[in-house]
């Protein structure tokens, strides 16, 4: 595993430079007087309020007063205000009442904990307060809290709010902040309770800005709203997303897009590798421009990290049962579960096609990944993922998955992207003898977080003899759990009550669980569980999960080539 620091979001003055002409080309209309419209809508009031002293004088719109004012404004809307307050305060001048400014502001504060984090933990003694198991998951922690400085950086470096595509993006960034700062946490499940309380301790202030900075950015998109100012940010159909050329379109949409490699891997020898990690290596950093493996069928016994420096890689291979990625690692013989993927992906822009990624551990072995995915915007067409608990580690960023097979028995699609599986078909396997198979266990965290699972038009049926065994569409792993079932065939493995709780009968008001026009034997909504966040759906909120409007896929799937569905099938 890399544990460099290099910047996933981080660019130089001539990356800015090109992004900032990709941004201009793009032709987005800007939000016309954002910043006046936010700040009169959200702070004036406040300001007002506190404006007038006892004997009717004006204070200034700048004094101390009306900052802090402002400053308790914004802070409303999170879910840690105090904390809200108190670091905004500490930053904030009398030029900077705006609530673009604040958000800004928060940003910074958000950096300076997680990097401050990153190097307490890096600077931790293993000795007498952690064990054995404690060590691959401080490992994994300082991956985790680079990958989430980067995305904080990534954000303060298009915080303009310029555009609805780049609030969508800054919304991902800091889901995915959160997201890591969380998995680092969750890393010490198994550990001591010296070393949970000191890492949970480390993260406290880094969690909490995070979340501030999410809520504060939500805030001034729901005032926007209230304006009706989104018909003002529309798209033209002429246009390419910034990362991804109409190249790519024909690779995927070429029924022999491995003629046109940049690079092939072979066993036998007839390419320029034997390994896939060997390939990988020799692709440039950072590139703009596509970069084209094929890798060709056979068994690669290896674990692959797609570096996040690595961006805009294509893998294609010579169908889901022929080129094969295989390995075991779990969580039983002392590995992390976000180290045990087989394949791990962290460069944006990765494609897969035609291609199975397993791991072979076995249900004994508890979790045990197949693959992971953290890269934003990353697609997944006619591939497998096959293994028993936790096989796809849908971890963090926007994902799409069209026409691929994903079979496991516990938990095994899970993680806190937001994701959609789109015809796709989803088969749970005989589990250990007394264990329930669970589809889906999402792991939202945070109300303003645009993450959950949509499994739209798929097919779930089972792979083996299910009759005794019970299996579930999911349980919430987190208190804002959000999983849609859309359109999809249920097949008769499905349990009559639907749904599992995580631990014990109780199960948090704050999830989002739905199923909407599902048909086949396991659909029945009859003896579904009585949860107050199992809800009912009409077309209007069915939408939202969909491809368009969930991971605004409109803006990038389109040009991958890979075929889908933008909204409901009718």
């Amino acid at each position: 595993m890399s544990s460099s620091f290099k910047g996933y979001g981080k660019v130089d003055e001539a990356d800015q430079a090109r992004l900032d002409v990709h941004r201009r080309t793009r032709k987005r209309i800007a939000i016309i007087g954002l910043s006046t419209i936010v700040l009169v809508g959200v702070v004036l009031a406040a300001v007002l309020g506190t404006s007038h002293s006892s004997n009717g004088d004006s204070k200034s719109a700048n004094s101390p007063t009306a900052i802090s004012s402002s400053i308790k404004a914004v802070c409303k809307v999170t879910q840690y205000p105090d904390s809200c307050f108190s670091s905004l305060s500490s930053l904030a001048n009398s030029t900077q009442l705006d609530p673009l400014q604040l958000f800004k502001l928060s940003l910074k504060a958000a950096m300076k904990e997680i990097s401050s984090a990153f190097n307490h933990l890096t600077g931790i003694k293993l000795k007498n307060t952690m064990d054995m198991m404690s060590e691959p998951a401080l490992s994994d922690c300082k991956e985790l809290l680079g990958l989430a400085v980067d995305h904080v950086n990534g954000s303060l470096l298009s915080s303009d709010l310029s555009s609805l595509d780049l609030v969508d993006d800054l919304k991902t960034w800091l889901s995915a902040t959160g997201t890591y700062l969380q998995t680092c946490i969750d890393g010490f499940a198994n550990a001591t309770k010296e070393a949970q309380l000191q890492v949970s301790n480390s993260l406290k202030n880094s969690t909490e800005f995070t979340s501030n900075s999410l809520a504060i950015l939500t805030g001034i998109f729901n005032v926007v709203d209230s304006f009706k100012l989104r018909r003002l940010m529309v798209y033209t159909s002429s246009e390419f997303p910034v990362w991804v050329s109409s190249k790519d379109r024909k690779l995927l949409a070429n029924p022999d897009p491995k003629k046109n490699a940049d690079i092939v891997v072979a066993q036998d020898g007839s390419g320029k590798y034997k390994r896939i990690g060997d390939a990988l290596v020799s692709v440039p950093d950072m590139s703009e421009k596509r970069t084209v493996i094929y890798v060709k069928k056979g068994v690669y016994k290896e674990n692959v990290w797609v570096d996040k420096s690595k961006w805009n890689v294509m893998m294609v291979g010579d169908g889901m049962n022929a080129t094969i990625v295989t390995g075991s690692k779990n969580v039983v013989d002392g590995t992390p579960t976000f180290s045990t993927a087989t394949f791990a992906v962290f460069g944006k822009g990765f494609i897969a096609r035609d291609m199975q990624f397993q791991n072979t551990a076995g249900a004994v072995k508890q979790q045990a990944v197949a693959l992971m995915s953290n890269a934003d915007q990353s697609v997944f067409y006619r591939c497998r993922f096959d293994g028993f608990q936790d096989t796809l580690y849908t971890h963090t960023n926007r994902q799409f998955y069209r026409e691929c097979d994903v079979l496991g028995t516990v938990d095994f699609i899970f993680g806190n992207a937001a994701v959609v599986l789109q015809n796709c078909t989803i088969r749970p396997k005989v589990p250990m003898l007394g264990q329930q198979n669970t589809i889906t266990a999402q792991g939202k965290i945070d109300p303003n977080q645009n993450t959950g699972i949509s499994i739209h038009n798929c097919q779930i049926y089972g792979a083996g003899n299910l009759s005794s065994v019970r299996t579930y569409l999911g349980r919430p792993w987190k208190d804002y759990s959000t999983t849609v079932y859309m359109q999809s065939m249920l097949g008769s493995l499905i349990d009559p009550a639907g749904w599992l709780p995580w631990v014990g009968d109780s199960v948090p008001n704050t999830i989002f669980y739905s199923e909407f026009q599902n048909h086949g034997p396991g659909s029945s909504m009859k003896n579904r569980v009585k949860w107050k966040g199992l809800r009912s759906i009409h077309s209007k909120q069915a939408i939202k999960f969909t491809v368009k409007s969930f991971i605004e896929g409109d803006r990038w799937i389109s040009e991958a080539g890979v075929p889908y569905k933008s909204g409901l099938r009718e």
